[in-house]
């Protein structure tokens, strides 16, 4: 019989996360203050991040050890399954042999508490009451609730208002996991104050919500922001996925040519293909990787490579991406 899924026994969940910036050529450029627009130090982000986190930012080791209590929450889902698409295959009557990463079996129904429950605990270690964050079709905001029902925080969660009115399950589930769902932009922040006044029908957008949940969380000193994507501490939590994924390749007696993932903020596309970009940075293999990205926000193909705040109301730190500009 011709095997369909992969699955690792719990024991295999990784025991450490693959940290990219241990293999790249050279340093990534340093965020700058939004201020001063000068190279951040750690006393720059502890406003707003655990001190765990930033130096997870800024570490170059290559493995970091995932603690136990963050294990023990990922065996509720984890090891993921790897599939052979072989009805698809065979749809497409091609000899390649095509596999997905599942990882929708999660109880958030993504890849995004793979970091929402490392961010809850290191912010709970460090005695944080309250998280803050944003959420735009809500897989996030789902996440980071759950993580924090786990490990005892409250949260708040300012949701882009348009997905807010369009998906009120969505917000159900965020607020069924006990969190505090906003419509962005909203009157509790300046930064939605702001909007608001120049557009009082604004439906918002994901920068807005950054912006006031990076607000609340830096006036509130019981609070620490979460971000759901884009960070190297965030890419590099979800690289368990490419690190059970290659096991389960050992498990199928093969090895992938190329590497296809979805790009938005990256955290879906560093997790699967990070560490197989670390085997071809070390020499050890020659994957082809590919990034897939949606043509109404090219920012990878149609931006530009420069330093660029990441929320609309310019609170974050800069940071050099490809970006398409702070308030598209």
């Amino acid at each position: 019989m011709s095997t369909v899924k992969y699955y690792l026994p719990e024991d295999r969940i990784p025991k450490a996360w693959y940290n990219i910036q241990a293999d790249l050529p050279k340093p990534l450029a340093p965020p700058l203050h939004p201020g001063t627009h000068q190279p951040i130090g750690p006393d720059d982000l502890a406003p707003i991040f655990p001190m765990a986190l930033i130096m997870q930012e800024v570490s170059t080791e290559r493995e970091i050890e995932i603690p136990t209590p963050v294990r023990d929450v990922y065996r509720q889902w984890r090891p993921s399954p790897l599939f052979r698409a072989r009805r698809l295959e065979k749809a497409l009557d091609t000899p390649a042999r095509i596999y997905y990463k599942y990882e929708g079996v999660s109880p958030a129904g993504s890849h995004k508490p793979n970091t929402s429950v490392p961010q809850a605990y290191y912010n709970k270690q460090e005695g944080v009451k309250r998280l803050t964050t944003e959420t735009g079709a809500g897989q996030w905001g789902s996440a980071l609730s759950m993580a924090c029902a786990f490990f005892g925080l409250e949260c708040k969660v300012f949701m882009v208002k348009v997905s807010y009115q369009q998906k009120p399950y969505r917000r159900g589930l965020i607020e069924a996991y006990g969190a505090e769902v906003i419509a962005s932009p909203s009157t509790e922040t300046q930064a939605g104050r702001a909007i608001l006044a120049e557009n009082p029908n604004s439906t918002g957008s994901l920068g807005i919500a950054i912006s006031e949940a990076v607000e609340a969380a830096a006036q509130d000193p019981e609070a620490k922001y979460s971000l759901g994507s884009v960070l190297n501490h965030v890419l590099m939590h979800q690289t368990v996925i490419g690190l059970e994924t290659m096991e389960q390749f050992t498990m199928a007696d093969d090895y992938p040519d190329v590497i296809v993932g979805c790009t938005g903020g990256g955290s879906n596309f560093a997790g699967l293909a990070f560490p197989f970009i670390g085997c071809n940075l070390r020499g050890e293999a020659n994957v082809r990787i590919v990034a897939v990205e949606p043509s109404a926000c090219p920012s990878l193909t149609k931006g530009r490579f420069t330093y660029d705040f990441g929320d609309t109301g310019h609170l974050t730190p800069l940071v050099k991406m490809h970006t398409l500009g702070s308030t598209f």
